[in-house]
């Protein structure tokens, strides 16, 4: 048991790898210009920064740099080579029109932890993190080489003096090497369990799956519940009357409910019981006119009105999930009913319910209990759709704002999330079908 354990987390490293190369390229194939639309406003209105959009792009590994601008410190404490991304149109439009100054101005130059940053007054600063190390002055001689794209820089910072600028177009490795880079960084934050920051919510991503996962948790258990007990007795109700006008109403009845896209459905569910017959509300989780005191009276009456919000939401995913999960039992049941050993039962003269409930039924979970154990993603990982139409902030509701609104770190985190939920769910139930049938060996 411990070697399978340990080999199956392996695997699972393995594929939770795989999953983020092909996040971090979905990413990658999105149009280079989409962050840039995204914050166009922000950026217009002096919200936010260019280098701080090159940053955003740099942490989440979407920065593919047309050019590069390098400026060398010689000698001093912070002696090296600074660089910043730069646009290739943009910068080759300045040196060639003498506008230098104001297009590279605006950038921060990096080297390692270090910042340096020149303000237009003159200023020239150095800091790693928040805090500065060094403040000196600069200016520029614009007697520039348009061949080679270089101009001059007098730097007085930390007893070092800059030699140049220079202007470089990014060649092939270079964009290799920032996709490659991107991609560590993130994965590298990701491992400390840092998911990043949502720009729709302006938290850290892992703070709002935390905070909003239970609200989708208690309907999923509650749905599940309710889905299991119906599904199982119908499953096998239908498979112990094959062919019966029984297994057809029900196989009938369950296939429609598989049917119904789910939004279709909810609307029509909500028509019905929330706006013609007004018995649930049709939207949130409180009523937006409701006012409990903090009493235990006043929480019990807070507690009602969630369970009655809860309603049709639970009621359309348990409808819509039954049809597979009995369809499931039934073939389960069919098989194990075709079995040597309830032949043998039934000529010991067994009652048929004895047949059924103790011989057949305890075998027949085998393979249900291998399924309960695999549903762990969508317990937390919310119903997206079903949230969305009963305006829930539930995680998947959330998810499906972020989506829309191009919010990269959500979505990213959020794959990620159900990724590993997924992979431990997968786990759970291999380790679940060895305890529910002796016959497996997990370590051969």
């Amino acid at each position: 048991m411990f070697k399978y354990i340990v080999k199956r987390i392996l695997i699972s490293i393995l594929i939770l790898f795989g999953v983020s190369v092909i996040i971090y390229t979905m990413v990658r194939l999105m149009p280079s210009d989409y962050v840039d639309t995204k914050f166009a406003s922000q950026l217009q209105n002096n919200a936010i920064s260019q280098d701080d959009i090159d940053h955003f792009k740099e942490l989440y590994g979407i920065n593919m740099p047309e050019a590069y601008l390098n400026i060398t410190i010689e000698g001093g404490d912070y002696a090296g080579k600074y660089t910043a991304n730069a646009r290739k149109n943009d910068y080759e439009y300045a040196i060639l029109s003498r506008e230098f100054s104001e297009t590279w101005i605006q950038k921060s130059y990096k080297k390692g932890s270090l910042v340096l940053v020149l303000s237009k007054d003159g200023l020239a600063q150095i800091s790693e993190g928040t805090k500065v190390l060094a403040v000196g002055n600069y200016n520029v001689n614009f007697n520039i080489d348009e061949t080679n794209f270089n101009a001059e820089l007098l730097l007085n910072i930390g007893g070092g003096t800059a030699s140049k600028i220079e202007y470089k177009v990014a060649g092939f490795w270079s964009k290799a090497g920032s996709v490659l880079g991107g991609y560590f960084n993130w994965v590298g934050r990701l491992l400390q369990g840092d998911l990043g920051n949502s720009f729709l919510y302006e938290k850290p991503v892992a703070q709002v799956i935390t905070e909003n996962m239970w609200i989708s948790f208690a309907i999923a258990v509650i749905a599940t519940i309710l889905q299991f007990l119906i599904a199982i007795p119908l499953g096998i109700s239908s498979a112990t009357h094959q062919y019966s006008v029984r297994d057809y109403t029900v196989t009938v009845l369950t296939m429609i409910g598989i049917s119904f896209p789910t939004f279709f459905f909810a609307a029509i569910v909500i028509k019905i019981f929330a706006l013609q017959l007004g018995w649930f509300p049709s939207q949130g989780l409180i009523s937006a006119t409701a006012s409990y005191p903090a009493t235990f009276a006043g929480g019990m009456m807070k507690f009602g009105d969630i369970v009655k919000h809860l309603v049709l939401p639970i009621f359309v995913s348990v409808v819509l999930s039954i049809g597979g999960l009995m369809r499931y039992t039934r073939t389960n049941t069919l098989e194990v009913l075709s079995a040597d050993y309830i032949r043998t039962a039934r000529a010991k003269g067994l009652s048929e319910n004895k047949v059924i409930y103790k011989h057949a039924f305890r075998n027949t979970l085998i393979p249900l209990a291998t399924l309960l154990a695999g549903i762990l993603p969508s317990l937390f990982g919310g119903m997206m759709i079903t949230e969305k139409v009963f305006a829930i902030d539930g995680i998947g509701n959330l998810a499906y704002k972020a989506l829309m609104s191009g919010d990269i770190p959500f979505i990213m985190g959020y794959n990620m999330f159900l990724a590993v939920l997924t992979v431990i769910g997968t786990l759970l139930s291999d380790i679940m079908y060895s305890i529910v049938d002796p016959r497996v060996k997990l370590g051969r």
